[in-house]
Order: structure tokens, then C-alpha cells, then sequence
């Protein structure tokens, strides 16, 4: 059915969707991002009203409540004639490209207008961590690597990458439910980076390393290395 509404839709109004956990605790990174829209030439909207995606209550098994997200957001978006979404979560690219909606992720939106990000050389090298939503389950990955390399960094793989990268430990509930292991899953991905900076193109992601990162590391995020 959401196929179906979202489809007479298609040539609306282009939406950056921040997601929860950059709108409310990252409101530097969606200012980033709004910033990197306007300078690719994208004249993305940002709706006054907001609600989450619903993927954590769809990981939770609460299935009737993230429904009625679902429906709240369709409803939304066709108020606001809502064409295209882009956002800086994977979580939030995944659940709403599942339901229906034309979603994107920011990394590939800027995979697509590179000619409008400045060129650059001689930046050093910088550590790339695939996030679960966007690699393994996306498929996302020289999207965000040839848009380092475009700026001019060399990326430092991982011991772990691509298929094989391991997850921050944030995830599922994890974070909140069990702070202990989540910790100690973030470090034993970081403790064989070459790298003295680490980027990511996850929120979630990006808080959980910045909080585990060991001395000497700089933790940024995407759209950090952009502006």
C-alpha cells in the first residue's frame, strides 16, 4: 500500500530526514548536512514536524507501534508533498526505503553530485567504518570511500571491513541495556587502526567510538570531513 502512495509522489518535494539520534543529541551534524545539501545544489526541505523512523521499536518487536509510525510518517510526508528522502542514518535509510518510501543515504546522494565537492590532496590517511545498516545490510560501501578519496584523504582500512567490519557494539539495545559490552566490542574494533582518525557515516556509530576511542584518535563523522 506504501509502495503504491509513496509512487504518485515521486516528483515532490526532497526531504532531509536527520533521524532521531542526530536531530535531538547531534543538532551540529544536521546543520552540517543542511549545509552540504544547499552546497551540492540541493534545495532539500526540513519539515517543522518530526517523528522517528521506527526502527527501533521494529527491532524491539513492538510491531503494531512501529506500524503506526509508518503511518504517521506517510501521512506526514504527503502533507508536505514529499518526493525523496535523504538522511544521515543508515538506520532510518534502511526501515524507510523498507517501507515503501524513496529514500536515500547521504553518501549517496554526494556519490552522485562529487563534481560539486571541492578536490583535494594531501590529507592523510583516515579509517572507514562500515556500519551494519549500510554495508552488509545496504551494500553501501565505495560510495563513502571515493568520496574521502575525492577530498583528498587516503582511507586506512580496517582490520575488519566491508563484509567482514565489525559492529560499534551500539546497536539492538545493546548501548542502553548493556553498556559494559558494548564498550568493549567498540574497542576491540578500533584497537587495530593504523589510523589516527576514524570516520563514520553512522550517528550512533560515531558517539559510541567517540566515547571509546583510545588517546591519540580523532572520532568524526561524515559530513564532518565535508564542511
Amino acid at each position: 500500500m506504501l509502495n503504491k502512495f509513496f509512487g504518485r509522489l515521486a516528483s515532490g518535494n526532497v526531504l532531509y530526514y536527520p533521524g532521531c539520534l542526530t536531530h535531538f543529541a547531534l543538532p551540529e551534524i544536521e546543520e552540517n548536512y543542511i549545509k552540504i545539501l544547499k552546497r551540492i545544489g540541493i534545495d532539500a526541505i526540513v519539515l517543522p514536524e518530526f517523528n522517528c523512523c521506527g526502527s527501533p521499536v521494529k527491532h524491539a518487536g513492538y510491531k503494531e507501534d512501529f506500524k503506526n509510525l509508518e503511518n504517521k510518517n506517510a501521512e506526514l510526508f504527503k502533507k508536505y508533498g514529499i518526493g525523496k528522502i535523504i538522511t544521515n542514518c543508515p538506520a532510518c535509510f534502511l526501515t524507510l526505503k523498507n517501507s515503501g518510501f524513496n529514500a536515500e543515504h547521504i553518501a549517496q546522494t554526494l556519490y552522485a553530485r562529487m563534481n560539486k565537492l571541492e578536490h583535494g590532496s594531501g590529507k592523510g590517511p583516515i579509517a572507514y567504518h562500515d556500519p551494519c545498516h549500510l554495508g552488509r545490510h545496504s551494500g553501501i560501501y565505495e560510495e563513502p570511500r571515493k568520496i574521502l578519496k575525492h577530498i583528498g584523504y587516503e582511507v586506512a582500512e580496517l582490520a575488519n571491513s566491508r563484509e567482514n567490519s565489525l559492529c560499534c557494539g551500539a546497536g539492538a539495545g545493546m548501548k542502553a541495556n548493556h553498556p559494559e559490552i558494548a564498550n568493549k566490542a567498540a574497542k576491540s574494533c578500533l584497537q587495530d587502526c593504523a589510523a589516527k582518525k576514524l570516520v563514520s557515516t553512522c550517528p550512533l556509530c560515531y558517539m559510541h567510538f567517540r566515547e571509546n576511542a583510545p588517546k591519540g584518535m580523532e572520532v568524526l563523522e561524515f559530513g564532518e570531513v565535508l564542511v
